[in-house]
């Protein structure tokens, strides 16, 4: 099972191939919100939940708000090529006019703004500012429709959480989603807002694609539960030779403070169309796994993607190989109220580990918070974690070396003991031999327990 974990979105690809995705390592499905409607939404969900059921794992669905993002409208013939030097309207009532989904994108804008879209695809200048814009274009390129349109994040005037991010988020939550994404979040109040809404009833994950949210990281990183460093847009609000340094910044604060992390966008690129990744993108995803990202997520690559299933693959073969290289334990995290006992148990847990003298962990949690500490300590061993509770094994799904599991409520500690190693066993994730450590808490007090246990 992979220590690094991968994310696939689902697109008109893979919507009928999630047992091929399960098989290749998927341990998250992300339904991209932003190019889904409510029948396919229902019914990714249902395949999602089915073929987890087939497979015998609980897989964890992320679902992926739209957000505050400006897009193409519907193009006359789905799409246009502008040419270099070309003048034309945004947002106007002319045949040849640019539509946006934002109408008010005129007053948000200056002349002499710069418009990418499709991420770069094509660049515009602002000539004119107004309710119709004149815009120029400064690099030529075919747009289709439904391209994302970036302008300075802080000009925006859109809310946060848009009309349409409200409605899908509803569908979401009614559907059981176990981690929602907020999209192109600005400030920590934005995502105290969606935590407001999702009422724990589903994890929180901020997606940092603006210079505000890079600005604002600390604050944003108290509110959430996980962090999606979302390089597409990032790349476009701030300048590309910045990213990597970013990239490594944000990862490492997300690992001082063990809320996991997610690297994103453009992972595989050229697998859309190609059978094998280029070299650049092999380094690329190694090097997001040795900065220390808990997951990596395909998007287009699955979702559109000529080859979706062999980019699964290739995404795990590579952080297998990086991950094989091993890294040296983390500080423990900086704690939050009520996780000192958590925390002690999952340096001892660490500290045995790291001194090779067990060879894997097997964790009984209640609420998820032991294992994530022990995943964030970086023990470099398997961490087996065992849960009565479904919504607590799936959103363990994100966290680096968790390997999350549903079982029944034990009695006593004696008989958890006995569960996680009749599991292990049955499924040859231990041999005879291995030295496993068996920690966890049980009981109404949560009697913590702690012991090496051997595989005879």
């Amino acid at each position: 099972m992979n220590a690094t974990k991968l994310i696939c979105t689902l697109g008109p690809a893979t919507y009928n191939r999630v047992p091929e995705l399960i098989e290749a390592g998927m341990d998250v499905a992300r339904i991209n919100f932003s190019h889904s409607t409510e029948s396919v939404t229902r019914s990714a969900f249902r395949t999602i939940r089915d073929a987890s059921a087939a497979a015998g794992v609980e897989l964890a669905i992320l679902a992926d708000l739209s957000g505050p993002k400006v897009r193409l409208g519907k193009l006359p013939e789905g799409q246009i090529v502008l040419e270099p030097g070309q003048r034309l309207k945004m947002n106007g009532t002319a045949a040849d006019a640019l539509p946006t989904t934002y109408e008010h994108l005129g007053r948000d804008l200056e002349a002499g703004d710069r418009i990418l879209i499709a991420d770069g695809a094509a660049e515009l200048r602002v000539i004119e500012a107004a309710e119709t814009l004149v815009v120029e274009v400064i690099v030529g390129g075919m747009v289709r429709s439904g391209a994302g349109v970036n302008v300075p994040a802080e000009r925006l005037s859109l809310p946060a959480i848009s009309d349409r991010d409200m409605s899908d988020l509803a569908l979401a939550l009614e559907l059981g989603a176990d981690y929602v994404a907020q999209s192109f979040v600005r400030s920590a109040t934005d995502v105290e807002q969606m935590a407001e809404l999702l009422a724990g009833r589903a994890k929180l994950v901020a997606k940092i694609e603006t210079k505000a949210a890079v600005d604002a990281f600390d604050k944003i990183l108290n509110h959430v539960d996980a962090v999606m460093v979302a390089r597409g847009d990032l790349g476009v609000d701030l300048p590309f030779e910045d990213i990597p340094l970013i990239q490594k910044d944000l990862l490492m604060r997300c690992l001082s403070r063990g809320i996991p992390a997610i690297v994103a966008t453009q992972m595989l690129e050229s697998m859309t169309s190609a059978s094998r990744p280029t070299r650049a993108e092999a380094s690329d995803v190694a090097n997001a796994v040795l900065d220390g990202a808990d997951s990596i997520m395909l998007s287009g690559e699955t979702a559109i993607g000529n080859f979706p299933i062999e980019a699964a693959r290739a995404a795990v073969r590579i952080a297998d190989v990086a991950d094989g290289r091993g890294s040296p334990a983390r500080p423990l995290p900086r704690l939050r109220r009520g996780e000192s006992e958590d925390s002690a148990i999952a340096q001892a847990a660490v500290s045995l580990a790291q001194n090779g003298v067990v060879d894997a962990i097997a964790c009984f949690t209640y609420s998820g918070a032991t294992a994530r500490l022990i995943s964030a300590t970086r023990p470099g061993i398997p961490v087996y974690t065992f849960s009565p509770d479904v919504a607590v094994v799936r959103a363990l799904s994100l966290n680096k070396s968790l390997q999350p599991r549903t079982c029944l409520l034990p009695r006593d500690i004696d008989s958890v003991i006995g569960v996680m190693e009749s599991r292990l066993r049955d499924e040859d994730a231990v041999g005879s031999g291995s030295s496993i450590l068996m920690v966890g808490a049980i009981g109404g007090a949560g009697e913590p327990f702690f012991k090496i246990h051997r595989i005879h």
